[in-house]
């Protein structure tokens, strides 16, 4: 019966959720990316993103088939250089390059309201009439 009860402790409370068996190597790296990462991503990757869309007029900032390579530079640098320093990607930092651009599209406005009426009276129209034919 002890041995069930071990068993079933182990398997709840796996000896990988103590924080204090890892390594001093490993904890460190990965509570200590936030700020380290940010620098290298502004130094490396910032930059060259910052004038590609310098590069570009405003308006088209939310437009993807003008910003898709800048973007995809920028993903594939900050992923380098998260891989480099051994900490995670995607993270909350990768967040901050996109732009807001929900706001600048046209809203779409119902069709006018003669047309709606005239198509539906003719699906009625039509329908009624091909009831008799059957």
């Amino acid at each position: 019966m002890q041995r069930t009860q071990s068993r079933v402790q182990i398997k709840t409370n796996p000896p990988h959720t103590d924080l204090s068996t890892c390594s001093p190597f490993v904890l460190p790296t990965v509570l200590g990316c936030s700020s380290e990462y940010s620098e290298a991503v502004d130094e490396f990757c910032l930059s060259r993103f910052s004038l590609d869309m310098d590069q570009l007029d405003p308006n088209q900032w939310c437009s993807w088939e003008d910003t898709m390579e800048p973007y995809l530079e920028l993903t594939n640098c900050s992923y380098l250089v998260a891989l480099r320093l051994g900490c995670f990607w995607p993270n909350r930092d990768v967040d901050r390059f996109s732009w807001t651009c929900t706001g600048n599209h046209r809203a779409l406005h119902p069709g006018p309201v003669l047309v709606t009426l005239l198509m539906t009276a003719l699906v009625v129209w039509r329908s009624k009439r091909s009831e008799g034919i059957v």
